[in-house]
């Protein structure tokens, strides 16, 4: 064989292992494997909130990095849109469904239009209700997030010690959005036992007896502008005479956002005075906002992890194998408990910024102001 046979045997060679190790790094941030059989319709609410942007194109990058035809979709807030955008991903050939509803009451036809056509369903962050066509859910620990939030405000204002009353103001997600019922739960069986004592009060009387009356206060699609707008309303109409709001129980960021901008058009500055304000999502302006003083903390769900379960989800589910879940008791809907894998959310507050946001590449320091 002469030197220059062996030379481009041995490029061909250095070729065709570079070819076999790219393949092999293909999946999704996980080193995995090409997977096969592999058609998924992604289906997100809408792109005005940043973290659904996040989620979305997070996993379709991960799944057309390990050969998954992809097809990803944003409805804009509006039901009709996507369920019209669910039929045309079955038809398009869609085995895999990973849907974040808008409304988790109305999708169960076109769920069991899926059904036949052999797809399998992902509920994504919010559990879908009142159909068996939905095969698994991938969430964080929503009653933990509410439960963080009720638990922060009781140690920051010693609720459980102290001999002051202090005025809160509460306020709870979107009314369609399931999710929203378990965030205000699990701050709610916090702080309603001082509310029923006194230590905290509610000028507004906006506050529910039960958590099943957590829908009274929710503000539909968490839209900021209702949330400033609803705050403008309890300060203007229950807050004369030097009154002050002592606290606020929001349960996103993007609640949050709307009632910075409320506190701020009625004189509200950051300091000593200034309300304990909660969040949820680590939204950008908001890790300003409290890096700003304006916002105290946000629970951070490190959307990241739950794209990458749900990443392997559906690779456990196109080979065949048996799907990972964690929690196969708390997630009825009403026709069945869904399997589930639950995340579990964490606290951050202005001094956690860096070591948990930025240092982990969540953020970066330039989008928040360090």
């Amino acid at each position: 064989m002469s030197r220059t046979t062996t030379a481009l045997s041995l490029l061909a060679a250095t070729a065709l292992a570079a070819s076999l190790v790219s393949c092999s790094n293909g999946g999704g941030g996980e080193g995995t494997a090409t997977i096969e059989n592999c058609n998924v319709g992604i289906s997100m609410p809408t792109r005005s909130l940043e973290r659904w942007i996040n989620d979305g194109e997070q996993l379709q990058k991960s799944l057309k990095d390990a050969g998954c035809t992809v097809d990803l979709q944003y409805a804009d807030n509006k039901t009709d849109q996507q369920i019209s955008q669910i039929q045309n991903q079955v038809a398009g050939g869609s085995n895999i469904l990973v849907v974040a509803a808008i409304d988790g009451e109305v999708l169960s036809p076109v769920l069991a239009e899926a059904k036949k056509q052999d797809a399998t369903v992902i509920a994504y962050d919010r559990l879908i209700n009142g159909t068996e066509d939905v095969d698994y859910y991938a969430t964080f620990d929503n009653y933990k997030v509410g439960e963080l939030q009720g638990k922060f405000i009781e140690d920051q204002l010693q609720l459980a010690s102290t001999t002051e009353t202090f005025n809160l103001e509460p306020f709870a997600g979107s009314p369609d959005d399931n999710n929203a019922k378990f965030f205000f739960s699990g701050a709610w069986d916090v702080l309603l036992p001082y509310v029923q004592k006194g230590t905290l009060t509610v000028p507004s009387g906006k506050a529910p007896s039960s958590n099943d009356a957590w829908a009274s206060i929710g503000i539909q699609n968490w839209a900021s502008d209702r949330a400033q707008s609803e705050m403008d309303n309890r300060i203007s109409s229950f807050y004369g005479g030097g009154k002050k709001v002592d606290v606020v129980l929001s349960p996103n960021d993007s609640l949050a956002i709307g009632i910075i901008a409320s506190l701020k058009s009625a004189g509200y500055k950051p300091g000593d005075d200034y309300p304990i304000l909660t969040g949820q999502d680590a939204d950008k302006a908001n890790v300003k906002a409290i890096l700003d003083g304006e916002q105290s903390m946000t629970v951070w769900k490190d959307t990241r992890t739950l794209g990458d379960r749900v990443f392997t989800m559906i690779k456990q589910i196109a080979s065949g194998e048996e799907v990972e879940v964690n929690d196969t008791t708390t997630y009825n809907n009403g026709e069945k408990i869904v399997p589930s894998f639950l995340i579990t959310p964490e606290v951050v507050v202005k001094e956690d910024v860096k070591t948990k946001l930025v240092d982990s590449g969540f953020v970066s320091a330039s989008d928040v102001g360090l």
